[in-house]
């Protein structure tokens, strides 16, 4: 099973669009990120010689029969748009004290006191300190660099970390942070900076997971606002990433870290054949080392949109070269918890050739309708029902039949809240095989639908509010979702005794039967499934002695802007005393994820324990 995050389309030694080629495969050397407390070490990156492109050579389709894919589409937001959301929430750094801290109290320059470490990268630890000139905490960046280093490279990083304050001084924007001074000390320079009261948007996603559309653009907005001041310097930051981020107070969002900026005229530091970077966010251009110009930037802006929704970076490997390679052949999968608009400014600021993305002015313009949306209705606005409304009809998408009804209970109980579609996520599962069940996922035992439920441990868990919901106690369902929203499994049970309709079918196989009659009839309007999708239905299977059913239905998703592969696989089991279980699992359709959203459901049935008190 892959572990690599991100859909690769094609073999890692496919030329890309316009002829870039795939690097090295040596592993490059490693070395501090600079400066950004919050940040893994960038890597120092080899450029690559230009290669003759090699013939595109196109991956196989996988046979659908043997695999047994399955597949859903994203649950369609509410009609009311939702509350204002702020795009951070921020944890003041607690300060610490000096036994914590060695070299807390020490007074730099005369005039900045130490108090506590609030980070450290490769290149310099970040204290909070006190101003006692002028009575105000700062941030100062303490340079350091390993002591091994010849002297030529150690002046090279002291001179990078005064570019850094040289180049972040120039710039005024609030999206920018504010250098106050640079103080040199034994001829290492102290960089002093404001203190940003907040988190990296690094830290928020490590713990978060995701942002939402709305936080994201409005995120997104401050950073371009950010690069849009500093290109018009003639710098290139050449970093962005979520941990050079800082989400503050006020909703105020900062671009840190100008320690690898390229300031026009001045001279590469950066050893030669060579340049420093976080790679999975370096645009393609830079990986070929081609001169980058803004749009590099907006590459990488692109990226860490991308990974703000989707929950995951596109380009992510398990190494450094696997990483450039993606970067330069992979096409991720198209954004699942991203619509429209903001769609748009991912898919275009993720173009391999830089020419074809699109400027700041038009990402701007797309995204501020999102960042700012529409005013909700008035008050007494009559709600015309939709897709994932639970108006006791049914999920098929014609006048008849019950259709699935794990999708349609599941989805209209949970609406707008869980995000399903494809996306080219990165989720570490063990391998199913390796044991009756992965040493990372957890067994729930559902009293309300009598069943114990195996998923991995990170899946959030959704039941049926009795408040809100319109079938009262006699919704029997259960949902977990994994963290990006693109894999779901829903569990639900009806039971016989409440069955006043005779919606039940008399055994597994014919309710099974019947929802793939429905499917190819009327396909699902909460699934946004078309109709006539492709089927496997499998009948007279056996689970505890008794009768069991599956079907796996494949399809794209009938939205024409967007359309997204999905699979979709439901396992149908009827208890003795008639009641009907059905267990879905829905994944993405096409990518690395659908290997692993099979994986999910080949252990989740084989776990299952159904008809338990």
């Amino acid at each position: 099973m892959s572990s690599h995050g991100g859909a690769r389309h094609g073999a890692a030694d496919e030329p890309t669009s316009f002829g870039l080629q795939p690097p090295n495969p040596n592993p490059p050397a490693s070395v501090p990120h600079p400066g950004n407390p919050y940040a893994a070490p960038t890597q120092v990156v080899p450029q690559q010689p230009q290669q003759q492109a090699q013939p595109h050579q196109q991956a196989q389709p996988q046979p659908h029969r043997q695999a047994n894919p399955h597949q859903q589409a994203p649950v369609r937001p509410s009609a009311t748009p939702p509350a204002p959301s702020q795009p951070s929430r921020p944890e003041p750094s607690r300060p610490r004290s000096p036994q914590d801290d060695p070299g807390a109290g020490r007074l730099i320059a005369g005039r900045y006191r130490l108090l506590s470490k609030l980070g450290h990268g490769g290149m310099g630890t970040v204290w909070r300190a006190a101003d006692e000139t002028v009575d105000r905490e700062v941030a100062v960046k303490e340079p350091r660099v390993p002591d091994h280093l010849p002297e030529r490279e150690r002046a090279n990083a002291f001179e990078r970390m005064r570019r850094e304050a040289r180049a972040a001084a120039r710039l005024d924007h609030p999206a920018v942070v504010n250098v106050h001074d640079v103080a040199v000390v034994d001829g290492r320079p102290w960089i002093v900076m404001e203190l940003v009261q907040g988190r990296s948007l690094g830290a928020v996603l490590q713990e978060e997971g995701t942002l939402s559309a709305r936080e994201a653009a409005t995120i997104g907005l401050e950073v371009l606002g950010a690069l849009e001041a500093a290109h018009a310097a003639g710098i290139l930051h050449r970093d962005v990433k979520p941990d050079n981020i800082l989400l503050g107070r006020h909703d105020r969002v900062v671009l840190t870290d100008f320690g690898i900026a390229q300031i026009e005229g001045e001279t590469n530091l950066t050893d030669t054949g060579g340049f420093v970077g976080s790679p999975e966010y370096i645009a393609p251009e830079r990986v070929l080392g081609r001169r980058p110009g803004p749009a590099s930037d907006l590459w990488s802006l692109g990226v860490v949109l991308y990974a703000a929704t989707e929950g995951v970076s596109p380009f992510r490997r398990s190494n450094t070269p696997a990483t450039l390679q993606s970067v330069l052949n992979a096409v991720p999968a198209p954004p699942a918890a991203a619509q429209g608009p903001l769609a748009e400014v991912i898919t275009g600021l993720l173009q391999k050739d830089p020419a074809h993305r699109p400027d700041a002015a038009r990402v701007r313009a797309l995204l501020e309708p999102v960042a700012n949306p529409p005013a909700p209705p008035p008050a007494g606005t009559v709600h015309t029902p939709g897709p994932g409304d639970d108006t006791g009809a049914g999920s098929g998408r014609g006048t008849g039949g019950k259709g699935v009804l794990v999708g349609y209970r599941t989805l209209g109980g949970i609406g707008a809240a869980v995000v399903a579609g494809a996306v080219a996520a990165y989720l570490v599962i063990a391998d199913p095989f390796a044991g009756p069940l992965p040493d990372d996922w957890k067994t729930h035992r559902e009293k309300d639908v009598a069943a114990s439920v195996s998923v991995p441990k990170d899946y959030r868990r959704t039941v049926p509010d009795p408040e809100k919901s319109l079938g009262g106690t006699d919704e029997h369902w259960v949902r977990y979702t994994d963290h990006s929203g693109s894999i779901w499994v829903g569990l639900e049970l009806d039971r016989k005794a409440e069955d006043t309709g005779d919606v039940i079918e008399s055994s597994a196989d014919a309710e099974m039967y019947d929802d793939n009659k429905n499917f190819k009839a009327n396909g699902s309007y909460v699934l946004d499934m078309p109709e006539n999708p492709a089927t496997w239905p499998k009948p007279d299977l056996t689970y505890k002695g008794g009768k069991a059913a599956e079907n796996t239905v494949v399809y794209k998703t009938d939205d024409s802007q967007n359309p997204l592969p999905r699979e979709m696989r439901i396992f149908y089991y009827m208890t003795p005393g008639g009641d009907m279980y059905k267990l879905t699992v829905s994944y993405p359709g096409k990518g690395d994820f659908t290997e692993r959203g099979r994986e999910v459901a080949e252990t989740v049935i084989a776990n299952v324990d159904l008809g338990t008190s």
